[in-house]
Parts: structure tokens; sequence; C-alpha cells
């Protein structure tokens, strides 16, 4: 049976400069069959072929569905930090369609053909959107250039790799020299080449451990030429090896931006992404004993803030993904005890899946940003990034039927009753956003609506083949 989705403010997406009052004609294999360009065509529509079911969703905007492709979900083994039904719960209560998920902090980490199998597995039947898994370079698998190409033809949307230590023993670094001996590989199968931007120094930080619940102390241990020194190496790499697609996330330093921009006039293909978190808070602004704040790289203070805004609106940020990686209360230092509000010993990572659209909104039309602007970044350069812009990140006849349903003008109060991620401990509660998620279509079915929940987990695992081309496993 096909649906027809009705709204006065459909946004297209690609090339699409305004709103249309219209509908989408869906298919029953979750296909967009007829796109309905004016109230006059869907009148007519309706009267000629009785559709047995018309969703009208009114003056709420209808846009592709958001794609977040930096998302940490810790299982297998570290489930109760987040696992795949809470994560794609609140993926989905966001507006996001389809996530990505990355290797390292799971139990082992995804860093083999055998472990991204494994993991596979274990997400089918419980995914409320879809998703796909990157794989890992660490210090270990990478002297065995079979096990790379192995994880690099077995499904992973990308390769990822950190240029300094983990939080946890299980995912070790790389240095430049072991990307440059399996770079043929990287080439070969097609995969992007993803790097979180931060190298420690030659002679160690020494923290001031006298202030450790002060959010300066940890500042001063990740200074903004560690982020500076990696992105040098990355867009060396770019520009050595300019076929490779490589991605730059967590972005959160400025100063690395005339490094990127003089990469790409280059040739590098390089792409780059910052989060949420570092374009609407500032280091002025974190307490102490704050440590829900605390994250690699960290935040920064206002002045880099504006610079990374200006940014996203030159074109110069290519991606906002929300490097999503909660854990227990205890493990953040929020709970009440001696190590309560130590920067030095909280884990690092900011709970955000659910937000990210109305953070982005809140803030954005101050740098003259708009609706245009959130599907660059949100839809159609991740969807294009990871491969999957032939099938998702535009409303097309013969795409996937994914849509986001919002409303650009209310406001809410983030509270713990309203966030589904498995542990709710984030700088965001209390806050006053703008902009609310009211429904979530996954190839044509609700999988989350504002008032009535969620429907069944029918997301699908993404999987990449050899020949580039994308495709999806049920």
């Amino acid at each position: 049976m096909d649906i027809l989705f009705v709204s006065q403010k459909i946004f297209l997406g690609d090339n699409c400069e305004d709103f249309i009052d219209g509908a989408i004609l869906v298919t029953t294999e979750g296909k967009i069959r007829q796109i309905l360009r004016n109230r006059e065509q869907v009148n007519s529509f309706i009267y000629n072929n009785e559709p047995e079911s018309v969703i009208d969703f009114k003056d709420k905007i209808l846009m592709p569905g958001l794609v977040d492709i930096n998302v940490n979900i810790f299982e297998p083994g570290r489930n109760d930090w987040e696992g795949f039904v809470t994560a794609t719960k609140a993926a989905a209560a966001g507006g996001i369609t389809t996530l990505f998920d990355m290797p390292i902090y799971n139990v082992p980490p995804t860093v083999s053909a055998e472990t991204l199998k494994a993991k596979a597995l274990i997400a089918r039947g419980k995914c409320f959107v879809d998703v796909g898994l990157w794989g890992g370079i660490t210090s270990s698998n990478v002297k065995n250039s079979t096990e790379i190409e192995n994880l690099a033809r077995s499904g992973v949307i990308g390769l990822y790799c950190s240029l300094c230590p983990s939080q946890t023993n299980e995912f070790s670094e790389v240095k430049k020299s072991d990307i440059q001996s399996i770079s043929n590989i990287v080439e070969n199968s097609g995969n992007i080449l993803a790097f979180h931007p931060e190298i420690m120094p030659e002679v160690p930080i020494k923290p001031n451990q006298d202030e450790p619940k002060k959010y300066v102390t940890f500042l001063d241990t990740r200074p903004a030429f560690m982020e500076k020194a990696a992105v040098e190496i990355i867009t060396a790499l770019s520009v050595e090896n300019k076929s490779i697609p490589i991605h730059i996330l967590n972005l959160s330093c400025a100063e690395t931006l005339p490094i990127i921009k003089e990469c790409k006039s280059k040739g590098g293909k390089l792409t780059v992404e910052t989060c949420p978190h570092y374009l609407i808070f500032d280091s002025e602004s974190i307490n102490d004993t704050q440590t829900e704040f605390k994250c690699f790289p960290p935040i920064r203070d206002k002045e880099n803030k504006d610079k990374l805004w200006k940014a996203i609106a030159s074109h110069e940020i290519d991606i906002i993904s929300s490097n999503h990686s909660p854990t227990l209360p205890g493990l953040k230092c929020l709970t009440y005890g001696k190590t309560r509000g130590n920067f030095l010993k909280a884990w690092s990572g900011i709970a955000s899946l659910q937000l990210g659209l109305s953070i982005f909104w809140t803030e954005c039309r101050k740098y003259g940003l708009d609706i245009k602007d959130v599907y660059r970044l949100f839809c159609k350069n991740p969807t294009k990034l990871c491969g999957i812009g032939h099938v998702k990140g535009v409303i097309k006849e013969g795409y996937d039927a994914d849509f986001c349903v919002w409303d650009p003008n209310e406001e809410f109060t983030v509270s713990k009753e309203d966030l589904f991620m498995q542990n709710k401990s984030t700088p965001y509660l209390n806050m006053r956003l703008k902009g609310v998620v009211y429904a979530t279509v996954v190839r044509g079915l609700h999988v989350y609506e504002r008032y009535s929940g969620f429907g069944q987990p029918l997301g699908r695992i993404i999987l990449r083949r050899p020949t580039k081309q994308v495709v999806r496993f049920s």
C-alpha cells in the first residue's frame, strides 16, 4: 500500500531553494515513487486515486532524514554505556535516519573482519534507524596487511584511526608511517580514512594536580598545538595521497582552518567535521567540577567558537556530527565521592545524539544560516562522504523515503525524561533549545512520533561492497 506524506513545507534537498506545499508518494518498499509539487496536484491525486493512507504534517517542515557519521555505540562489551537500542532510539527522536558507529570503545573493538561481522550480527534486530559501521586501524593490526585488507573489504564504511592514545587499552594510536604503509590498501578498497585530530607532544604536559576540579586544569593538558600538529600530519597525507578521501573528525581548534584550506587548494581530497558542543559552549562558561563538559579535543574559548561558526558559513567545515560518547555517571565523575568533579579522572565524551538539529538551529541564524545549511551539513555532505548519496540524503524519485519532520519555531527544555540514550548525563540538561522533531520516517516507516513513541526496530545494517557501492542487508 502506497503512503502519501503531505506537508505545506517540504524541503526536497539538493538544488532546492525554497519549500514546496505538496506531497511525497512512497511505495510499500519504502522508495519515493512520486513528488507532488503543489497543492493542486495533491488534491487531484487524492481525488483520482483515493489512497488508503494519507499522513498530513500540515505546516511542519518535512526534509530528508539527518545523517550522523560519528556515533559511539559501545555494544558489545560496554552495553551499560550505550547500546544499539537506546542509541538508535535517541537518533530517531532527533530526526536522524542513518548513523555510523565508531569502532573504538566496544569490546573487542572493530579492527578485523571477524569483529565487524560479530558487531553487525549483534546490531541486527535492535536498530530503529539504519546503521553503518566504521573499521579501526591500530598500531597492532596495521602490521598485518592481510588483516587490514580483509577489514577494508568486509563492509566498513571507512577506516578510523587516532594519532594519540585513546582512553582504553584496546585501541592504540598510529603513526604517520603506519598510514603510509597501508595507503595502497585504503586506496584500492575505496574507503574513507578518518582521523581523530590530536597528537601528544614529545615532552608530556604535566597537569596541575593541585586543582583537578578546574576546567582550565584539563584545558591546559590539551592545548591547541596538539590539534595543529595532528592536522599538519593529516593534511600532508592528504596531499601525498590525493586519490584517498580523508576525513577529520571532531575538529575543535579554529587555528587549524588555514592549514585545511591550503590542503584543499592543493587538491587534497579532504573533508572536515565539527560537533555541536564546540558551537554552543565555550571554556569561559564552564564552571569548576562540571565534568559533563569534558571531551577530546576540548571545548575552547568564545573567540574560537565564533571562528568555527564563520568557517561553517563559508563552507570550510563540511559536516556536523555528534561524536556521541556517553558513559556511566561514576566514570564521568558526576557521582558523590572524592573524585566528583575531577576533570583529570573523568571520562572524556559528550552525550548529545538526540539534540544535534535543535542545538544547531538554536544558534545558526545568528550567523546568517538557514534550512539550506541544515541540509548541507546534516544530510547532503554526510551521505556523499559515506557513499550512500545515490539512495539517501535527498527527496527524489527512486530514493529511500527517509524523512525528518520538525517544527523550527517550537522551543523545549532538555530534560532527562525526554532523552532516550542509555546514560543521560549531558551538559545540555535544562537548556532551552529551538526546533522540535515531531516524526522520523525510515524507508517509509514511522520509527518515531513525538506523542506516540517508537515503531518497530526495522533499521538495517549498511555495508559497503569492495566495488565501492553500498548495499543494505536486513
